[in-house]
């Protein structure tokens, strides 16, 4: 029995090809792709890559290539239905178990895949060719919206007494077009209405990029009206585990990781139109596990920009709080507030699109900050108040899932409580019996690491050998005279410090009148000073060390060339690249 070819797409589209291959192959990012040790062989030097854009891994020691399900199949033994069920649940998915009930709903949902594509294709062109929308069109013009925003988010408009039920009704069953929730029946007058007369639509789409579910604006001032309203749950859309527009942009995650969350789809609209495309709404209700969690599978960096009033900031309270459960080591979330009555589709249509950006830069605060801030706000300087404030925070904190953020969230709200409360702590023992980084201090470190590249890493265990053990190196010059460095900061001063040697003169680090905010970050990174603090008088472990450090050094330009050869192998799959690589594997194993 084969799966429906819509199922299995819908897996691969939920899934990354990191995300799944990172749960068995540690992996790390290398320009567009990811790069680790092959699963399929014992090796040191990494020959795995993983391609999110193109959907593949590809292994070039062992030639092994495929997609996710290849890959389950091929590293857990699983047959193709195991692979198939593994990934289903890692997507969030329900299993197909080939019943009656399954071949049930696979057929519903053609149908109402169908009855929606039609509806949407209609009303959107309608929106385009028909003179008599002239107000709808209008509308759209006053808001900035020009006709490339109409057609690439296939906004359409539904006049006041439609008629589309009576074109559906000859190939589908009532009761299929009310489970759509496009319609109703009106009891008393026992005729079918359209749920969105009288609006523009904006087409909600699954992930992968059918429309399932509509949200609808009134376009007039009509007090009666609720000037927003989203389709009814179906059996084929549930609100609280679809985001508006996150079909266009889960695409940009490979290129982008800070995702922005908004409560309108003219939020959405207005960012894109506007040049800012990373942005999803929550179709107006709460924010769920769901959708952080299927954020989380993309992107990095959610930043939740509500509207700058009273309501938008409550919205943001709600979001923190249900949202910070689901915080992980390697995410962020973070809070945009505008400036009062501002919504983003307004301030970017005022200010552009650097200027939001900037805006976000200043202005962001991450989630625990946030929480700490408004419930700050709130606290009288009183016994009372202080321990229910504090109650309420390691109440918060206790509903962090993964064990390690909630130990530095915990800590960074009893400290900041502590700040509070000076007299009282004094003369105290801390919290924690042994102090560790703050969550900023540690993020901070964590972030400036990151921004050094290997070589960088590396370069700086040989400066760090080097000014540590000079008098060693004077007498051993022809160890180090010509290796090679390839960071310009870096290279003038080894160049410097083999001078000096040269020279014969004895010498000591202040001689050589280095730049002190260099010398700090080398002090500070280089990887080789955790080994060295126990081998610091041993002359032939360091001699040792230094040896491998110039190893790795003189294979780093191999190693270049070994990822120009991988890139364009991705894109060529020629035989004579592919041949080329296995040669230059051969040396670099040799080495």
């Amino acid at each position: 029995m084969k799966y429906p070819k819509e199922y299995l797409d819908e897996i691969k589209t939920r899934l990354k090809v990191s995300t799944v291959v990172s749960k068995f192959v540690p992996l790390k990012k290398r320009g567009k792709e990811y790069v680790g040790l092959s699963p399929f062989k014992n090796e040191k030097t990494p020959s795995f890559t993983v391609n999110d854009e193109k959907e593949f891994y590809h292994c070039f020691a062992t030639s092994e290539h495929g997609n996710i399900f290849d890959f389950i199949i091929k590293t857990q033994n699983f047959k193709f239905g195991e692979a198939v069920k593994h990934l289903a649940q890692l997507a969030g998915m329900q299993p197909y178990m080939f019943s009656k009930l399954d071949e049930e709903r696979e057929k519903k949902w053609k149908e109402y895949q169908s009855i929606f594509s039609q509806y949407v294709d209609f009303y959107h062109n309608e929106l385009l060719r028909n003179e008599s929308y002239s107000v709808a069109r209008d509308y759209l013009k006053n808001r900035s919206l020009t006709k490339e925003e109409v057609k690439k988010f296939r906004i359409g408009y539904i006049e006041k007494k439609p008629n589309f039920f009576k074109k559906l009704k000859d190939n589908y069953s009532k009761q299929t077009l009310i489970e759509t929730g496009l319609f109703y029946l009106d009891e008393k007058k026992k005729t079918y209405v359209e749920r969105f007369r009288g609006r523009l639509i904006f087409p909600i789409n699954n992930i992968s990029g059918q429309p399932i579910a509509l949200g609808g604006r009134i376009i007039e001032n009509l007090d009666y009206l609720a000037k927003y309203i989203n389709s009814p749950e179906t059996n084929f859309f549930k609100k609280g585990s679809n985001l508006y527009n996150l079909d266009v942009a889960r695409k940009l995650s490979n290129k982008i990781d800070q995702i922005y969350l908004v409560e309108g789809y003219m939020d959405v609209v207005g960012l894109s139109k506007n040049g800012i495309d990373n942005a999803v709404a929550n179709l107006g209700t709460s924010l769920t596990d769901k959708q952080i969690l299927t954020l989380n599978q993309f992107f990095d960096d959610i930043i939740i920009c509500f509207d700058g009033d009273e309501s938008g900031y409550k919205a943001a309270l709600r979001a923190a709080e249900n949202s910070i459960k689901e915080l992980k080591p390697e995410k962020q979330i973070s809070f945009l507030f505008l400036p009062n009555k501002e919504d983003p589709d307004s301030y970017v249509n005022k200010n552009g699109k650097a200027n939001f950006i900037d805006f976000t830069k200043q202005s962001k605060l991450s989630i625990h900050q946030f929480i700490f801030s408004h419930y700050k706000k709130q606290t009288e300087n009183n016994p009372s108040s202080l321990a229910i404030f504090e109650k309420k925070l390691r109440s918060i904190a206790n509903t962090i899932k993964d064990d390690f953020i909630k130990k530095y969230v915990l800590e960074y709200f009893l400290e900041k409580i502590s700040e509070l409360t000076p007299h009282s702590n004094r003369n105290k023992k801390n919290y924690f019996v042994k102090r560790t980084k703050s969550l900023d201090t540690t993020k901070k470190h964590f972030n400036e690491s990151q921004s050094l590249t290997g070589v960088e890493l590396k370069e700086f265990s040989l400066l760090y050998l080097v000014m540590n053990n000079l008098s060693l190196l004077q007498a051993n010059i022809h160890l180090i005279e010509n290796i090679k460095l390839f960071t310009e900061f870096n290279k003038k001063i080894f160049k410097l410090i083999i001078e000096k040697l040269k020279s014969g003169e004895q010498i000591i680090i202040e001689d050589l009148e280095l730049d002190s905010q260099l010398l700090e970050k080398i002090n500070k990174f280089a990887p080789i000073k955790h080994i060295l603090k126990n081998q610091a008088d041993d002359d032939q472990k360091i001699i040792e060390l230094l040896e491998d450090v110039a190893r790795d050094l003189i294979n780093y330009d191999l190693d270049f060339r070994i990822q120009e050869l991988e890139s364009k192998f991705s894109v060529d799959m020629s035989e004579t690249t592919f041949n080329e690589l296995k040669e230059l594997k051969k040396k670099q194993n040799l080495n």
